[in-house]
């Protein structure tokens, strides 16, 4: 089963495909956010060209999450380009 999702930014389209055999928890999870239009409005708050771009907080600072606290799913999918990550909020 193939699953993505599409973000919209001012700077353009960013397609994203998601690995639900290797992580069922955190697919299941953004999506569930995503259909409650959780994301919808949000910045990315911290952005490191050509690095990586850090979003998804509702506070717009690095400091809020969505409340959802989900088990960390280490695999076998290296961080590089193009992959996409999530973080724990405290």
């Amino acid at each position: 089963m193939s699953i993505s999702a599409q973000i919209e930014t001012v700077k353009g389209v960013i397609k994203i495909s998601f690995f639900p055999t290797e992580a069922p928890v955190t697919v299941t999870n953004f999506v569930n956010l995503a259909l409650k239009n959780f994301y919808d409005g949000l910045t990315f708050h911290r952005v490191i060209t050509g690095f990586m771009a850090q979003g998804g907080d509702p506070n717009g600072n690095g400091t809020g999450g969505s409340g959802q606290n989900i088990v960390a799913e280490f695999n076998d999918i290296k961080h590089q380009r193009g992959i996409v990550s999530m973080a724990r909020s405290n």
